[in-house]
């Protein structure tokens, strides 16, 4: 395992949802972001921020986008730096600067790509544009050493997490497997309660959350929540 990684998370803006997708009486700012592996075979970018989606989605979600050149060049890279794009999925505000990069392999579910090719699923352009490099994965991949592809499928039948350790823990990109670090914590609590013995009724969690517990993960971080769950010590 490479002693010199490093994680920074990107801004790359924010979107407003909607209060007919919040499940409540007001609608919702909410951050995209996403994240650089810094590692001796090179670099990593966890998402790449929102696309053009065309006017209908644009008046509907209201997008504020970070220019993600912009964004890498605060943290002092460029588009040129990046070795590999992992997208958590092939929604418009998580692959949004996926054209940005091409000729670079982007790595990806095969049933979320098949899906996306599919249509009536996210921005055609988005996903097929020149130099579009993709290896498709089905199921978990090791990347690099102690760096993994893990699917966490729910928002989207193909979304997956990257898991890195580092020198100090585990960190876990849960992308959208969760909207927020609370619903984590959530579920995680509930599946301890479920491996104690805790008689139900109990709270249902994703199928795929032991295995990412199983890295023992110091943090995990999420795309649209500042927010980041630790574990109790």
């Amino acid at each position: 395992m490479s002693n010199n990684t490093a994680v920074r998370r990107l801004d790359l803006g924010y979107f407003v949802r909607p209060a007919s997708e919040t499940g409540g009486p007001q609608p919702r700012v909410e951050s995209v972001l996403a994240y650089l592996v810094r590692r001796d075979e090179g670099l990593i970018l966890f998402d790449t921020g929102i696309g053009d989606a065309g006017p209908d989605t644009e008046a509907h979600y209201r997008p504020q986008r970070r220019e993600l050149r912009r964004a890498l060049a605060a943290s002092g890279v460029s588009l040129s730096d990046v070795s590999l794009v992992v997208n958590c999925h092939l929604h418009f505000d998580h692959c949004g600067g996926n054209p940005l990069l091409g000729g670079r392999p982007i790595l990806v579910q095969d049933v979320e790509l098949a899906a996306a090719r599919r249509g009536d699923y996210t921005v055609d352009e988005l996903v097929d544009f020149p130099g579009a490099s993709y290896e498709e994965i089905s199921g978990e991949a090791e990347v690099w050493p102690g760096v993994w592809i893990i699917p966490t499928p729910g928002h989207t039948d193909g979304h997956q997490s990257l898991v890195v350790r580092q020198d100090d823990g585990t960190v876990i990109l849960a992308g959208q497997a969760h909207d927020f670090a609370s619903h984590f914590a959530a579920d995680q609590l509930a599946h301890l309660a479920g491996l104690q013995g805790l008689e139900q009724p109990l709270p249902s969690c994703r199928p795929w959350l032991g295995r990412l517990l199983e890295f023992d993960p110091r943090r995990v971080l999420f795309a649209h929540d500042c927010s980041v769950w630790e574990p109790p010590r």
